[in-house]
């Protein structure tokens, strides 16, 4: 299951903001600089966001965007299922009733429960984490934690 640039633009972006929680807003021209990203395409990943709760803007001067909640509230799940839609790997294991299509073979599937202990699999770890997991502490080192292939957390 692969995400697209949305998915990994708009993390990067949410990080940002994360790191800029409780300072004001931050501009998308900042940001944009920052993580090297296409601000015209920002503009666009924002939207979905707002529009899902996780980020308001503020016009003006002084404007920008920032986090609508703490950090430690936003589910990365949520923040990938604003920008993306369903986080499921075939539209049959989709728990979106929105999105949610009737597979002409799921009377006789066999392959639904895979796709649906992947789907939780992935909803699972992206819901355990949450946006204060990823932005770093004032102070921290700049190396982040990595995963093992099993997806064991290593310190570096």
């Amino acid at each position: 299951m692969a995400f697209s640039t949305k998915g990994e633009y708009g993390v990067r972006l949410m990080v940002q903001l994360g790191r800029h929680f409780g300072t004001g807003p931050a501009s998308l021209a900042g940001i944009a600089a920052e993580e090297d990203l296409p601000r015209a395409y920002l503009e666009q990943l924002v939207t979905s966001l707002r529009e899902a709760g996780l980020v308001r803007s503020t016009r003006g001067a002084h404007g920008g965007y920032e986090l609508a909640r703490d950090p430690a509230e936003i589910r990365m799940g949520e923040v990938l299922r604003a920008l993306e839609g369903p986080l499921a790997p075939m539209i049959c294991a989709t728990d979106d009733p929105e999105h949610a299509t009737t597979c002409d073979r799921s009377a006789r599937c066999t392959v639904n429960v895979l796709w649906v202990r992947v789907r939780d699999a992935v909803t699972g770890a992206l819901d355990s984490m949450t946006l204060a997991d990823l932005v770093p502490k004032p102070g921290a080192p700049t190396t982040l934690p990595t995963t093992t292939m099993t997806g064991a957390l290593t310190q570096p």
